[in-house]
């Protein structure tokens, strides 16, 4: 997904990814009142590159709902057609609101499309505040279902806080969706793919940073703990911590591009998507799972 307005779309790179330590990497900040926890890989399932190959989500209601995917080919010919033509990672609240965050090349608003317990689909357009980026790379909606995260593309320190559109009553597709709040993060973040929420008031994160400086290693999954859970216009900071690398393993080498993530508060399951490099994008990307501990 590359800064500042389009998300890349499976680029191939040239080049060897740096494959750094796994280990947890603690940041020079107050330790939170929640220690990081671990994550251990347990498996992998093939991530179509058209279909499956930007997030996912699982969705509790309706009962025996399948995971939903986002990629390329899950952009409806309606909604490319006037301009919305990338697709992020999605959420979905208990209640039953999926959200789909959407971009577009160029403008001055990001795009959330919203399907109903019942099935309505509805759209909720955010207009850029002063010095907010265009990209609309993932959101998360937090477990009381009355807020949404989202994120930047590139270096930042700041989350957004959305009321959840469609769940939150204050929300209308007939109005412009506003920002509520703000996370305040101790440490920088580089380009965050996907967050979701393991709790009230933490985030699971998978970041597509393909320098290392930040935290010692690539493509590291991250854990943000919130010194509140959000609400309302209050500000809450977080505190990061990166856990381990995500895994990097292809046929090819070249360059990963780690995508979305989720987690199913009734498994415990951790799924994150990582995108192989070169031809292998079609062969052997991944979508990873992980159990705590």
């Amino acid at each position: 997904m590359p800064a500042p307005a389009r998300q890349r779309c499976h680029t191939v790179l040239a080049g060897l990814v740096t494959l750094a330590t796994a280990a947890v990497v603690s940041l020079a900040a107050p330790a939170p009142a929640t220690a990081a926890d671990s994550w251990t890989e347990t498996g992998s399932d093939r991530a179509d590159p058209l279909t499956e190959s930007q997030g996912l989500t699982s969705v509790e209601i309706p009962a025996n709902s399948p995971n939903h995917y986002t990629g390329i080919g899950t952009v409806p010919i309606g909604v490319s057609s006037r301009g919305w033509n990338h697709v992020g990672d999605p959420d979905a609240s208990y209640e039953g609101y999926y959200v789909e965050p959407y971009q577009q090349d160029s403008g001055t608003s990001k795009m959330f499309r919203v399907q109903s317990p019942g099935g309505t689909w509805s759209e909720y357009v955010h207009t850029l505040g002063p010095g907010e980026a265009l990209n609309n790379s993932w959101v998360a909606i937090s477990p009381d279902g009355q807020w949404m995260l989202s994120g930047e593309w590139g270096t930042m320190t700041r989350l957004l806080v959305f009321p959840t559109p469609g769940e939150n009553r204050s929300t209308s597709p007939q109005a412009n969706l506003p920002q509520s709040a703000t996370v305040h993060l101790d440490h920088a973040v580089r380009d965050v793919q996907g967050c979701d929420f393991s709790g009230p008031a933490t985030l699971l994160c998978s970041s597509d940073d393909p320098d290392g400086s930040l935290f010692g290693m690539t493509k590291p999954l991250l854990q943000i703990d919130l010194s509140a859970a959000p609400g309302g216009s209050a500000d809450v900071s977080g505190h990061v911590t990166a856990l381990r690398q995500l895994p990097l393993r292809s046929s090819c080498s070249g360059t990963f591009e780690a995508e979305g993530i989720d987690y199913d508060r009734r498994t415990g399951v951790l799924r994150v998507i990582v995108i192989s490099p070169g031809f292998c994008v079609l062969t052997d990307s991944k979508t990873y799972k992980f159990s705590r501990g």
